[in-house]
């Protein structure tokens, strides 16, 4: 019996109310489909971001995990599904990166310039948006693009309120306004870059993030 069907099983006996298997057993069954979870999206993520969406397989995902095709179904629903949990994931690691270049920032002006850089120098930005796109027209895929921006807003809010107290820098709007404006003048910025096919115009992409945050020194 295959991980999934042993997985399959003691789904359906516990639902049913009846023992399935002991639990140690139980357990390794859950750890091991974990760890085949993870290995499909760490697979995913790296052939996404080198090839897209439409560049990339089940069967060459699966190959890459050391898998079945039938798991990635049974994990992730289909390749879409997998492709927005891969790009929603990603987001918030760049996210990290932008909160790390926001702190090494000297001047509100060299923090905007490694933000916008921490943000743009990966194709994560992108594949957000392709991410939100395939949620407009898949409302099954939206949960997952809303928990990704509100972990987004709410932890970017967070660190703008650290660094703003501890730098000593002022701004007209609140750290969480502040957040958004950031995030929303790059998922701009990337948006366009979606539509034309252009690279990032860091200088177009910083003077929009400066234009919207409006941020200085105090005193």
């Amino acid at each position: 019996m295959s991980g999934v069907q042993a997985d399959r099983r003691i789904q359906v006996l516990e639902l049913a109310g009846m023992p399935s298997v002991p639990r140690h057993a139980a357990r390794a069954t859950r750890d091991a489909g974990r760890t085949t979870r993870a290995a499909l999206l760490e697979a995913a993520t790296a052939l996404f971001g080198e090839r897209g969406l439409a560049g990339v397989s089940i069967a060459e995902i699966a190959k890459a995990a050391d898998c079945f095709p039938s798991q990635v179904t049974y994990y992730f629903g289909d390749k879409e599904s997998l492709f927005v949990e891969a790009a929603c994931r990603e987001m918030l690691a760049v996210r990290e990166a932008v909160e790390h270049a926001a702190r090494r920032g000297r001047t509100p002006e060299g923090a905007v310039r490694g933000m916008v850089r921490a943000a743009t120098e990966s194709e994560a930005v992108l594949g957000f948006v392709e991410a939100m796109l395939l949620a407009r027209r898949r409302p099954d895929l939206q949960p997952a693009v809303s928990e990704a921006f509100a972990e987004l807003h709410t932890r970017a809010e967070r660190a703008a309120s650290d660094i703003l107290a501890r730098r000593g820098w002022v701004t007209p709007v609140s750290a969480d306004a502040l957040s958004r404006a950031f995030w929303s003048a790059i998922i701009g910025v990337g948006l366009e870059r979606a539509a034309t096919g252009d690279a990032f115009d860091l200088r177009a992409a910083e003077a929009a993030v400066r234009a919207v945050l409006n941020f200085s020194e105090s005193g």
